[in-house]
């Protein structure tokens, strides 16, 4: 059985700085953005999201008719650490090999009280495989953020994360993976309908 995965990213924050665990609302007021995201889904998919605001409510949003399933923590973004809600020119006068790191050789390296590249990875893969455990062959509908997604590209393609990091995550786009008896596969990425 195949179970396939539209990866939505949250509506736009606007903020200018690194926002990962910080439950900073998103800006759904583009209706017809929404309107035609929420026709392109899938009818009778389940919709999930994050347990930050700016999931939950795009999730809100986009859901219609469709079953909503409890909100996940496992799916959040990336957790920046004392990097949060910083920009990237604050950190890198700080900490500008760490920065650099961090982000042009994706890994192991975290930052100061966050979560690694690898560990972000690990705990969204887990909470995709459990999805799909308990959803074996259904749609579903999975309302997150930029680097969830982005896990699950690299998954599915079976690419590098300095790969992964290549591919545009548009607010308000859907990326489609599935899981079926032949593994993994991708179909549209950062498709905005």
């Amino acid at each position: 059985m195949i179970t396939r995965l539209f990866l939505v990213r949250h509506g736009p924050t606007h903020a200018k700085s690194m926002v990962g665990w910080s439950d900073i609302p998103a800006d759904l007021s583009d209706t017809a953005a929404i309107s035609r995201l929420e026709q392109f889904l899938p009818a009778q998919a389940l919709v999930i999201s994050s347990d930050l605001i700016r999931a939950v409510h795009t999730a809100d949003a986009i859901q219609g008719p469709r079953q909503r399933l409890p909100h996940q923590p496992a799916l959040r973004e990336i957790h920046f650490g004392d990097w949060e809600l910083r920009t990237w020119a604050e950190v890198d006068a700080e900490d500008p090999e760490g920065i650099r790191a961090y982000w042009e050789n994706p890994g192991d390296t975290a930052p100061p009280g966050g979560e690694s590249w690898n560990a972000v990875r690990r705990r969204v893969d887990a909470a995709m495989d459990a999805l799909i455990a308990r959803h074996r062959g259904q749609d579903l509908i999975v309302t997150g953020h930029f680097g969830q997604i982005l896990t699950q590209v690299q998954r599915a393609l079976n690419i590098t994360a300095d790969e992964a990091f290549g591919h545009k995550i548009d607010n308000l786009s859907v990326t489609e993976v599935s899981h079926g008896p032949d593994g993994w596969r991708t179909g549209r990425i950062n498709h905005c309908p």
